[in-house]
C-alpha cells in the first residue's frame, strides 16, 4: 500500500527537466519585465549602438568637405546681336549669298528698313523666301534674333533699338563649404580626391546638321549636295572622309568655313560630315 502511494507521488526525470526550463524562462521574463519598467533596456539597446555609430562616422569623416557650386551661379545669358551675326547671319549676309542683303550695303537694306523693325524681326524669326527661320539655327531666342536684325540693319543705315539681352538667371546659392578641421585634428590624413567637373559634350552630327548644314544641304542651295542624294554625294565620298572634313572646316567654293558658324568645333563639324555622308551612301 505504501509502495503504491510512493510511486504516485514521485516525478520522472523528464518532468523535472521541463519544470527547470519553465522556471528559468520565467526568471528571464521577470528580469526583462523589470528592466523594461525601469528603462534599463533603452540604455543597453539604443544608447550603445548610437554612440558606436557616431564614433564610426567621426572616424571616417574627411578632413574638409568640398562644394563645387558657388553662390549666385548663372546660366542662360542671351548672346548679343553682334555675336549672333558673326556666328549665324554672316554666312549669307556677309557675302550676299542667296540674295541676302549684304551687311553695310545701304541700297540693298533701304527697302527692307522701310518695312519697319518689327516686320524684319518677324521675317527673321519665321523665315522668308530662301532665308530659313532663325537663320537656320533654331536654338536662337527671339531676343537674340531681334538683336541680330538691329545689328545688321543699323550697320546699313537704320537706327533701330535692339532689345537688351536677357541676363543669366541666378540659381539659388548652394550650401557653403564646411569649414576645414582644426590643424590639431589633422593627423597624416590622406589627400582628399576632388573629381573634376565633366567636360560638356559637343553637339552630335545630327544636331549640327539640323542647326547649320540643313540650310543648304536640305534643298541643295548653292550647289550643295542634297542630304540623302547618293548620286550627288558619290564623287565627294570617293575623296575620303578626311578630305571632306578638311573642306568643311576650312570652306570650299561657296561653302564657308564650318558652314558659316565659327563657334562649331572641328569635332562637331566632322560629326556633321559623317552624318550627312553616311545618310547618302558612305560608311564613315
Amino acid at each position: 500500500m505504501s509502495n503504491v502511494n510512493s510511486d504516485e507521488k514521485g516525478y520522472s526525470f523528464g518532468q523535472i527537466v521541463l519544470a527547470s526550463i519553465v522556471g528559468i524562462i520565467g526568471i528571464v521574463l521577470f528580469v526583462l519585465l523589470v528592466a523594461k519598467i525601469f528603462g534599463v533596456t533603452d540604455t543597453i539597446d539604443v544608447a550603445e549602438p548610437v554612440a558606436a555609430v557616431s564614433q564610426v562616422e567621426e572616424n571616417i569623416k574627411p578632413v574638409a568637405a568640398v562644394e563645387v557650386a558657388a553662390a549666385g551661379a548663372t546660366s542662360g545669358a542671351e548672346k548679343s546681336g553682334e555675336e549672333v551675326v558673326k556666328a549665324v547671319c554672316s554666312m549669307c549676309h556677309a557675302a550676299g549669298l542667296m540674295n541676302a542683303p549684304k551687311i553695310g550695303d545701304k541700297a540693298q537694306w533701304q527697302p527692307r528698313i522701310a518695312q519697319g523693325y518689327e516686320t524684319l524681326v518677324k521675317h527673321a524669326i519665321e523665315g522668308i523666301r530662301t532665308m530659313p527661320a532663325r537663320g537656320g539655327n533654331p536654338s536662337l531666342t527671339d531676343g537674340e534674333v531681334a538683336s541680330a536684325v538691329a545689328n545688321m540693319a543699323n550697320a546699313s543705315g537704320a537706327n533701330f533699338t535692339a532689345p537688351a539681352p536677357k541676363a543669366a538667371e541666378e540659381k539659388p546659392a548652394e550650401a557653403a563649404a564646411a569649414p576645414a578641421a582644426p590643424a590639431a585634428e589633422v593627423k597624416a590624413a590622406e589627400p582628399v580626391a576632388v573629381a573634376a567637373a565633366p567636360v560638356a559634350a559637343g553637339k552630335s552630327g545630327e544636331e549640327v546638321y539640323k542647326a547649320v548644314c540643313a540650310m543648304c544641304h536640305a534643298t541643295g542651295l548653292m550647289n550643295a549636295p542634297k542630304f540623302g542624294d547618293k548620286a550627288q554625294w558619290e564623287p565627294r565620298i570617293k575623296q575620303g572622309y578626311d578630305t571632306l572634313v578638311t573642306h568643311a572646316n576650312k570652306g570650299i567654293r561657296t561653302m564657308p568655313a564650318k558652314g558659316g558658324n565659327p563657334s562649331l568645333s572641328d569635332a562637331e563639324v566632322a560629326g556633321a560630315v559623317k552624318y550627312m555622308a553616311n545618310a547618302s551612301g558612305a560608311a564613315f
